[in-house]
């Protein structure tokens, strides 16, 4: 039986796309080789400007540009089902670009609605939601759009943390995810926790882990009791149910 080809924007950054790899494998209800989906990852970080820079105007160049281009390689390939395991590329201003000249045979999966879809499926009586992105994640109000169209108060970090500690976490040379991503540094969970322990004392009821970096450091389904929702495996179990019903 044919089966549809997921493809997956990667290089954003590039254990990120690894990341959904497995876990599209993870959710797949396989019990053999030939019952999981053919999937196509490229990931080609130097086609891809990053997000955050060009949403805070430190690049003039959209991501959307390289975005496009692999997409136009994953099709070419077979792919027509796309996931991007970026939450920031899902600003407006990126992804408005991307989705305006997808291919009309392609399916690009919303990674921002996958995830709200899934906290007011699951969770209906949260009403505050902590967020844990890039600044262009936080920037952008990509989360915060999304959950107020649900009725949804988003809650984010301080501009102290966010920078000192959140993007820290993820961007330092010296412990940074996006620098050490296998293993992720103590130091890196450390201060990705303590953004979390904020939103928390913020009043948020759940923490979303909303940039594809943060769960390849906070593996945990909960922290203090607090549902941690992982956006990629989201992602992946989103992919997985397009393409079952394709």
């Amino acid at each position: 039986m044919n089966k549809k080809r997921i493809g997956i924007v990667g290089g954003m950054g590039s254990y990120a796309g690894l990341d959904l790899l497995r876990k599209v494998y993870d959710v797949t209800p396989a019990t053999s080789d030939s019952e999981h989906f053919p999937v196509t990852l490229i990931s080609a970080p130097q086609q891809t400007t990053d997000r955050t820079q060009f949403l805070i105007g430190q690049s003039s160049l959209n991501p959307s540009v390289g975005m496009l281009e692999i997409i136009g390689q994953l099709a070419a390939q077979g792919a027509n089902i796309i996931g991007i395991p970026c939450n920031t590329a899902h600003a407006k201003e990126i992804l408005n670009e991307v989705q305006k000249a997808l291919p009309e045979n392609i399916i690009l999966v919303h990674l921002i609605e996958s995830v709200v879809n899934h906290i007011t499926n699951e969770y209906p009586a949260i009403k505050k939601v902590g967020v844990i992105g890039t600044t262009g994640t936080i920037s952008a109000n990509i989360y915060r759009d999304a959950l107020l169209e649900k009725g949804l108060e988003a809650v984010h970090p301080s501009a102290d943390m966010q920078e000192n500690y959140v993007m820290s976490a993820i961007y330092a040379e010296d412990f940074g995810i996006k620098a050490h991503s296998n293993p992720v540094t103590e130091q890196a969970i450390e201060y990705l926790l303590l953004a979390a322990d904020e939103l928390i004392e913020k009043g948020a009821q759940i923490i979303i882990l909303g940039c594809t970096e943060i769960p390849l450091a906070i593996t945990e389904t909960s922290y203090k009791g607090y549902p941690c929702i992982d956006a990629t495996k989201i992602l992946a179990q989103q992919l997985v149910k397009t393409a079952s019903a394709s």
